[in-house]
């Protein structure tokens, strides 16, 4: 489906765990969060997002990924940016129980574009 508005590209480091969801539900949204994550955090710059998949999520699940999904970015205004870092570490902090209406803004498929080993 091709938005009528303007999106903004995001990235996500992931894991297979949940990239396998991704897989599941199509490459068309993101799975609901475990308990013990309260907010689901995508990020707006592509080298942050490699940064965490290769330094982060190999470490931890032997494998990494990265990533990229565009949102219509009307809907994006209510996150405002946080900087979780440096001046390009960006993310947006969804919380968990938003994740379903965010899911619903996301224009055409979740793709990875790296994978880390």
């Amino acid at each position: 489906m091709i938005s009528q508005y303007a999106t903004t590209t995001l990235w996500r480091p992931t894991g297979p765990k949940e990239l396998d969801l991704v897989r599941e539900l199509n490459w068309h949204a993101w799975p609901p969060r475990l308990p013990e994550q309260p907010i689901f955090y995508p990020v707006l710059n592509e080298d942050y997002a490699i940064k965490i998949a290769r330094d982060w999520n190999v470490k931890h699940d032997g494998v990494g990924f990265v990533t990229r999904f565009e949102v219509e970015s009307d809907f994006l205004s209510r996150y405002p940016v946080q900087q979780a870092g440096g001046q390009t570490i960006l993310e947006l902090w969804v919380p968990a129980e938003e994740l379903d209406e965010f899911n619903t803004h996301i224009v055409g498929e979740i793709q990875v574009v790296h994978e880390f080993h």
